[in-house]
Order: C-alpha cells, then structure tokens, then sequence
C-alpha cells in the first residue's frame, strides 16, 4: 500500500514520542506531503516540484509545539487535484479497509494512515472535499474549518481562495483536540465577536429535497441518520438541492479552475512528462481561458451562493451524504474525470459557498455524512455531528473554537441554569455550558418574588459569616455577552464572583434594597436544591 511518500525511521519516531510534552504528547502524526515539514522533502506528489523546508508549516508547528510527532509525509492526489486517491506517481492509494476501492482524495494517504493505526492524527487539506471524502470512505472523522481561520502558511496551494488545511482522526473528540490546537497557529481570518460556541438544543438541520447519484443502499443509511437527529430533537427542514449542485459544477468546468493554473501551471507547462495525465488536462485546461470568463463565473457564484443561503434562513446547519458513490481503482480508470466529478457532488460547492463541514461516518461501511454551517459556525456544526455520532463533547472538551476566540465566562445561579426557564437567553445567543461551578465560601443566596423567581446572590462582609453557592459557567462571544448584558432586567446586574478555586468571574449578582427584600434560601447551598425542597416559588 503506497500511503507514504517519507517515513521517517521508527527509531526517531519513538524517540521523540518518549520525550514529548503537551496537551498531544506522543500522538502520532501523519502529514499530507503538500504541507511543509522542516527537514523532509514536500513534493506534493511530483518528484521533480519536490523541495525540502527549512522550517514546519504554521500548523506542522503548532501540533508538533503540543507534544504530536511526526512519522512521515502521505500519498495524495498530485497538486491535491483529485478526490480518488489514485492520480499519484507514487501509486495509487487503495481503500484501507475495503480492497480494490478507493481510499478518496486527495488527502489519501493521510486517511489510510490513520485508519490502519499507523497514526493517530493526520493532516489534511481541502478544496472540493479531499478532507471530507477519504474520511467518509474509512469511517473517520474530518474537521473541515471555516476557510482562512487556520492559516495556509508552507502548504503548497491547489486553489488558493479555497484551500483549507484540515484534520482527520478516528473519533470526534480526538479530531475537536487536535484542530483547537492546529488553529493556534500563525494568525488567520479573524474570528467575529459574536460567534456562536455552540448548537441550540433543539437544532434546525436542513437536508436536501432530492439526493442525486446516491446510491440506494446509502440512500438509506441517510434516512436514518436522519431520523436519529430527528429523534433527538433537532427540527428537519427540506430545501432544493439547485443552487448548491449547479456551484459544485462550477469548481471544476467553469474558470474556477484557473486558480489551479496560477498556483502550479508554470511548472505543469514546463515539465509535462512529470504530470499526471489527469491532473495536467485539468491544469492546462486553464491556461488560456479569457479574463471575462472567471469574472462571469465569479458572478454567477455569488448569485448562486445568494440563492443558496437564502434557502438556509432559520437553519443552524445542512446535512448531506459526503459522497454518493464508493467507486472501485477499476472505475475511476476507466473514466478518471467522469466518476471524480461524481464523487463530489456534494462537497465540491461548500468552500465557494465559505461554509465549514464535519464529516462523520454512519453505521453503513464506508458511508459518511457531513454536517455543513455558515462560515464561523464551526462550534455549531461539531455540536450536531456529536448528535450523529452519539459523542456529546461535555465541558471538559471545549470545542475547538474555544481555544481560538477567547469567550467570556458567565456564571448563573438560578433561571439560566440548563433546564430552568430562562436557560434559552443563553442558548439563542449561542453559550455553550461550561459545567458545575461552587462559588468561595463568602456569599448568600436569596429568591426574589418575580416571574420566574431569580436568585439574589450577593457577597457579605469578611465579618459575617456566607456560604459557597453552587452555580455554573457557560462561555459566550464577547458581543453575546454584551447583548445579554443590555437585555438584563433590573434589579439583576452582572459583576465579579469568587469561585472556589480562587478565580473570579463575570456572574450574576442584585443590586442592595432588592437583595434585602429577597427570601434567604443560603441554607440549601444553592438553586436547585432550593427549589427541590420546594423553598421557591
């Protein structure tokens, strides 16, 4: 199997795997060979483009910074041209676990690696759906972010407005860790200050009103994916498949595809014999197209990507199968353009439409899904892919854009606790629950005669004796907590409180005179007990 283009010696490897540190150590990490790794050759699966890096790429560097070692550099589909895995000098990349069918493209070797242990964690990148489809067809997890949030910087580029470095792993949480770390490096498109950090309970997830090419059999592990979010509450919606299929044929047979010649179509023309077949008809094809076609097309994505959006309103997410089709080595072969072009009808058109995507497998082999949101909405689309997988991530694993964004804490002692009445405050400015909090031991708690009852916690002097008042945290964007903030009714107000552990925090406290008229319940330590011993309301 021709998953690897540089391995390093098992040797070095273990070596640095006994002295790694950090939130990875000692993960072993697989790296597409279009991504620079300092010291081995990048070849972006062409022997004579290949050069050797004196330094790591942004995201290389900052994995490696958290503990993850490199074992070597994967087979992917030359200049990343390619969703088949096969379109390699290298060889083809066959299918890890089903053979004499593809492993998909063009991040092959990196979704073989870690689907036969070799590594742990691979990156990948993707520009028509090569972070997604080799996931789909292993039973792996593929994280595609917001395009420009995780930087770009030592990858060599197949369409550069597009291009978007991702990760595979075996499971959600793994993939969720080693993307919040990848995005820590160089800076890139900045995140905005109302970015939601995490799905509603209650999702609206929109699926397509008709499925094309999809074979039958997975035709039906998509009606039960569905129906297992459906059963979980999220709300299904249907719109038209049009406008998002119509963009997908654009990437490739419109004058998109003159990106691809102005990243590597010089070299392509000079050294024709060092090209794949496929990939230099695909290139070359780009060469001579007039300037007023890519403005034309340019235009008619923007109308299409209008149209599209507009379908979404309402909508927190997309649902489609990653790929219809798991064609054989054989098939592509016979018609290497024809079935590639298959294989992306369904991812081809969401980086030109700047969405992100999680891919997840299902319980059909070899049959993924992915779940697709508007651009920064990353925390939303991991949180539904959960769902689908069964993987919730709690507050100890914080979505990866939580590491990336710097949300605010708020601390909540009452109505906004998850499950009480004003909990959807929170919940439609997109929170994410960060879990039980104790504040110090230096506080009173009292009820408020309002509707719904809230509570007064408010701090007592260092000569009166207070008790630890139980509570929780949840994270909010800056601009969320703004809004919440101008929302507050009095006599309600948010200051700093003491935690437990020493911390203090943004929560809630009650202005004096409305505090003293409040119903002291402190002896229950906090609100649900309260409200368990029927001490409010």
């Amino acid at each position: 199997m021709t998953t690897w283009i540089h391995r390093r010696a098992e040797s070095e490897v273990a070596t640095e795997i006994a002295a790694a540190t950090g939130a990875l150590a000692g993960l072993r990490l697989a790296v597409k060979d279009n991504v620079d790794v300092a010291g081995l050759p990048t070849t972006a699966a062409c022997p004579d483009f290949a050069y050797t890096p004196e330094r790591d790429s942004a995201v290389v560097a900052a994995l490696r910074a958290a503990g993850a070692v490199v074992v070597g550099k994967t087979n992917l589909d030359q200049f990343a041209t390619g969703l088949v895995g096969t379109r390699s000098p290298y060889g083809v990349v066959e299918n890890a676990l089903r053979p004499g069918y593809v492993s998909g493209g063009s991040s092959s070797g990196s979704a073989v690696a870690v689907a036969n242990g070799e590594a742990d964690i691979a990156i990948g990148t993707d520009t028509a759906g090569s972070g997604r489809v080799p996931a789909a067809f292993h039973g792996l997890v593929g994280i595609k972010p917001t395009v420009g949030v995780v930087s770009t910087e030592g990858v060599v580029p197949a369409c550069r407005s597009y291009d978007c470095v991702t990760i595979f792993a075996a499971d959600l949480r793994l993939a969720n860790q080693a993307m919040g770390v990848m995005a820590t490096g160089a800076a890139g498109r900045a995140w905005p200050a109302d970015t939601r950090l995490a799905a509603p309970p209650q999702p609206v997830v929109a699926v397509f009103s008709e499925l094309p090419d999809l074979d039958p059999l997975w035709h039906s592990a998509f009606e039960l994916t569905v129906a297992r979010l459906r059963d979980q509450g999220a709300t299904i919606v249907e719109v038209d498949p049009a406008p998002f299929l119509a963009a997908a044929k654009l990437l490739y047979n419109g004058a998109l595809v003159a990106e691809r010649y102005s990243a590597v179509g010089e070299f392509v023309d000079a050294h024709p014999e060092s090209v794949d077949p496929t990939v230099g008809s695909i290139i070359r094809a780009a060469r001579d197209l007039p300037a007023h076609r890519l403005v034309t097309d340019l235009a008619e994505l923007e109308a299409l990507r209008a149209t599209a959006m507009a379908s979404l309103e309402g909508v927190d997410a997309l649902l489609t199968p990653t790929a219809p089709v798991h064609p054989t080595i054989a098939e592509v072969a016979a018609d290497p353009i024809g079935v590639n072009s298959r294989v992306g009808t369904y991812t081809n058109f969401c980086n030109l439409f700047d969405l992100c995507a999680v891919a997840v497998s299902t319980d059909e082999p070899h049959f993924g899904v992915t779940v697709l949101a508007r651009a920064f909405e990353d925390a939303v689309a991991l949180d539904i892919a959960a769902l689908i997988t069964g993987t919730p991530l709690g507050p100890e694993e914080p979505v990866w854009p939580a590491a990336v964004t710097e949300p605010q804490d708020l601390i909540v002692f009452g109505a906004h606790l998850r499950g009480q009445p004003l909990e959807h405050q929170l919940t439609t400015l997109g929170a994410r629950w960060g879990g039980p909090v104790d504040t110090a031991p230096h506080y009173r708690l009292g009820a408020l005669d309002t509707v719904p009852p809230k509570p007064a916690v408010t701090r007592v002097p260092a000569t009166e004796s207070g008790v630890a008042i139980a509570g929780e945290r949840w994270l909010l964007s800056p601009a969320a907590l703004g809004r919440f903030l101008a929302a507050l009714p009095a006599p309600m107000q948010l200051g700093a409180v003491e935690l437990a552990d020493g911390s203090w925090h943004t929560g809630f406290g009650c202005t004096g005179a409305a505090a003293e008229s409040a119903k002291d319940i402190s002896e229950y330590g906090g609100w649900r007990a309260a409200l368990a011993a029927g001490a409010v309301g």
